[in-house]
């Protein structure tokens, strides 16, 4: 197999074919390559890799998207790793596996602190250091059961097109303050701004923009269809569902997308409410992140604490690291004496917030000395991560 990179210009000949036949309906190939084809514009800092043989094309096809991520209160370059795909004359042959590696490894080479996928199979992904996260939740209510009460602000209905640079404005603050949020970089986000979908963008007293809800209403008297459910605190959140709530006489019920820390049973007293966070494979992974730059970290949110650890078994993390947190901060240096043996997948579960030091051992994610358990814990207390981006 020769590895070669490939452009956005090449996209649509050379890996559209794997990615359609991996994951797309067989009877729409034709009409989805033009619409992959004229798409290809918004990809164009995308790194994509291919495995080809000789005399038959391109086999095998990974790549990564760059993006942004808060990793514990930083806001850190991350790869996101999609288009995973191979021929199926050509699995079983590790050609997605040396991809994967060469991919990761450009892109830390390229400054990438981490990475983060949406798996088809968690346990193909675990052996390259990925740990599971939490998946998003899907939220159904009926707008009559929302408290009505006045609230200091107000909320705007706009056309996509008319709201994006407000619905900007709020993926950004949402990302400075949400642990594990991840945006894509400006030419992949403009995408997102041609979709045809009505937008309410909340808004303070003062004008500052509070929150955002794209939606579309499937039919009247049917389903008000929302996305994420985006705001900046609480009186954006509750700006935003006062809005649903007039939507009472026009749709029997709405739904949205929160993070997994969301409590919207609590949203009202008589709220009746589904919470849903459906995990199966191949179409519903959790998704998965890894540490891919230890020096990357230094910054980081942490708590206090001062405990030595080794990386094992890792191209890219494996070593003895001294991780110190002093002043809400994380600083990471070399050397000392280990008092836990990690897999980088351990060290991710940590950094993110996912497991705690037992679960990591129950896992078999590392060994840790019983002393340095609390200091670990200490360092990074448990926190869901909301990975917001799909791709």
């Amino acid at each position: 197999m020769r590895i070669r990179q490939v452009g956005a210009s090449e996209r649509a000949d050379v890996v559209f074919p794997l990615t359609a036949y991996a994951f797309e309906p067989t009877r729409e190939f034709g009409e989805l390559r033009e619409k992959y084809r004229r798409r290809m514009r918004y990809f164009e800092h995308v790194t994509t890799l291919v495995g080809e043989e000789e005399g038959v094309g391109a086999r095998a096809c990974v790549a990564a998207f760059p993006m942004r991520e808060n990793v514990r209160g930083r806001v850190v370059d991350m790869a996101g790793v999609a288009s995973v795909a191979s021929h199926p004359e050509s699995r079983r042959r590790g050609y997605v596996r040396e991809l994967l590696w060469r991919l990761l490894e450009q892109m830390r080479d390229q400054g990438a602190v981490v990475s983060t996928l949406y798996p088809f199979r968690p346990s193909f992904y675990a052996r390259f250091g990925f740990v599971g996260m939490p998946r998003r939740r899907r939220v159904g209510f009926a707008p009559e059961g929302l408290p009505r009460v006045e609230l200091p602000g107000t909320v705007e209905l706009r056309t996509n097109a008319e709201g994006f640079a407000d619905y900007l404005t709020v993926l950004e603050r949402v990302c400075e303050r949400t642990h594990g949020f991840a945006l894509f970089d400006e030419l992949r986000t403009a995408e997102f701004g041609e979709a045809e979908v009505w937008l309410a963008v909340a808004r303070g007293d003062d004008g500052e923009v509070l929150g955002a809800l794209p939606y579309e209403i499937t039919n009247f008297g049917d389903e008000l269809d929302g996305r994420h459910l985006l705001a900046t605190g609480p009186l954006g959140r509750a700006l935003l569902l006062q809005f649903l709530a007039r939507h009472v006489d026009q749709v029997r019920r709405c739904s949205v997308w929160v993070g997994p820390d969301a409590v919207p049973e609590l949203w009202g007293t008589d709220l009746e409410v589904t919470l849903e966070g459906l995990v199966d494979f191949p179409t519903h992974g959790g998704p998965m992140a890894r540490v891919l730059d230890m020096r990357g970290l230094d910054g980081m949110g942490a708590g206090d604490g001062d405990v030595t650890v080794e990386v094992v078994d890792d191209p890219f993390v494996a070593g003895v690291h001294r991780l110190v947190g002093e002043g809400g901060r994380l600083s990471v240096t070399t050397g000392g004496a280990p008092r836990a043996r990690l897999s980088v997948a351990g060290l991710s579960a940590l950094v993110y917030g996912v497991l705690d030091p037992v679960e990591v051992m129950t896992r078999g994610l590392g060994q840790i000395e019983y002393t340095a358990v609390d200091a670990l814990r200490a360092l990074f207390p448990r926190e869901l991560p909301y990975l917001f981006a799909d791709f």
